[in-house]
């Protein structure tokens, strides 16, 4: 009987052993597929061309359209980094003036993510680097951002937003930086 007991008890002892250490391997396996690198080497190009972190990218087109190249919004935004028909004919006239490519090419992931890539590296530069400010301005635009830092109870400093008081704005702020968050800890070095 005791030696049926030692043995149950250093099967018990190996199999939490073999659990502790396989569980990290098997976390961060399920973590990545959750979290995935798809699309890496537009994703790579367009982040080195428009000076962006490739992580960042990755958190917006998670958040955005679930890695999805045909998703369209309830508000017709298009593609993988969800751009709106108003937004991609501006960008259109700052980066591919004169080209043949028009707003339903958005569902083409080279096009949605060099459009995407640019904006969020419009957005970066115009706040200084601040993701959630920057965030907050793709998803609501620049004059609506512009006006929140206008306003001393959402900025100290009129350059970076310190609260977002619109639900679907401080929502979405919270989805970016914490799956931003979560590819740093996954893939950052």
């Amino acid at each position: 009987m005791n030696a049926k007991r030692f043995l149950n008890g250093f099967v018990l002892v190996f199999l939490v052993t073999l659990g502790i250490l396989c569980l990290p391997p098997v976390r961060t396996r399920v973590e990545k597929t959750l979290y995935p690198c798809k699309y890496s080497a537009l994703v790579e190009q367009y982040a080195a061309e428009y000076d962006l972190d490739p992580l960042l990218v990755y958190s917006f087109v998670r958040t955005e359209s679930g890695f999805d190249p045909d998703a369209t919004s309830s508000v017709e935004a298009r593609g993988l980094m969800q751009m709106t028909e108003e937004t991609f004919i501006w960008l259109r006239s700052k980066i591919a003036e004169g080209e043949n490519v028009t707003f339903g090419d958005l569902y083409d992931p080279a096009v949605s993510l060099r459009f995407g890539c640019y904006y969020l590296h419009l957005c970066m530069e115009r706040y200084n680097g601040d993701v959630a400010t920057a965030a907050a301005a793709y998803h609501s635009g620049w004059g609506t951002v512009d006006a929140l830092l206008q306003k001393e109870e959402h900025s100290a400093d009129g350059i970076t937003l310190q609260g977002f008081p619109y639900n679907q704005m401080h929502h979405y702020v919270e989805k970016i930086t914490a799956c931003y968050a979560v590819y740093q800890n996954l893939y950052g070095t």
